[in-house]
């Protein structure tokens, strides 16, 4: 067995030690079966694929019991969404999440202060059980339904867009709503 230098050996026997493999004179390839040949696929619940999303999730500890949630509405559910959506927010800029990302989200669907009652009604059937595995289908609807021009704004902008105009909040919620109505999967 190979062992450090340092480690002491008995003087009649002498002990291997460790060495790197001889270098590859050909450049490595992407030829392995599961190795994706272009770029990354692309199209509805396929995904955002971006660096280091794991974090996103110790970013969403932060604001739990800080959402203003109306009746039916789950914190887990409400954070789920909006997590996933700050996901693909950050994918899209090529880095990892960041709590904008997820204030983003949480802004635009308005669950950091009081909103109509038709936004929270519609937002409550949106984002049912969206915090469980067998619902991921609705929770990537969710994030489907968000606009890259959306996404590219600054927290400040959503917040006039939702304060402003707050019938685009209500069809993205209609159009999540229609496409997870009746779903197949």
């Amino acid at each position: 067995m190979a062992a450090p230098d340092y480690v002491p050996k008995p003087l009649d026997e002498l002990v291997r030690t460790y060495s790197s493999p001889p270098r590859r004179n050909e450049s490595w390839l992407a030829d392995r079966p599961g190795e994706l040949q272009g770029r990354q696929p692309a199209g509805p619940r396929l995904g955002s694929p971006g660096p280091d999303q794991g974090y996103a999730l110790h970013l969403a500890r932060i604001y739990e019991g800080r959402l203003v949630l109306g009746a039916g509405e789950s914190e887990a559910d409400a954070l789920a969404g909006c997590l996933a959506i700050g996901m693909r927010r950050s994918a899209l800029f090529g880095r990892a999440p960041i709590l904008g990302d997820l204030k983003l989200a949480l802004t635009f669907w308005g669950f950091l202060g009081p909103v109509a009652d038709e936004l929270q009604a519609i937002r409550s059937q949106v984002f049912a059980a969206v915090a469980s595995s067998h619902h991921y289908f609705e929770r990537r609807a969710i994030v489907d339904a968000m606009t890259d021009d959306v996404l590219r704004m600054t927290i400040d902008q959503v917040a006039d867009v939702v304060r402003t105009t707050p019938a685009m909040v209500l069809a993205t919620a209609e159009t999540i709503a229609a496409s997870t109505h009746g779903d197949s999967h």
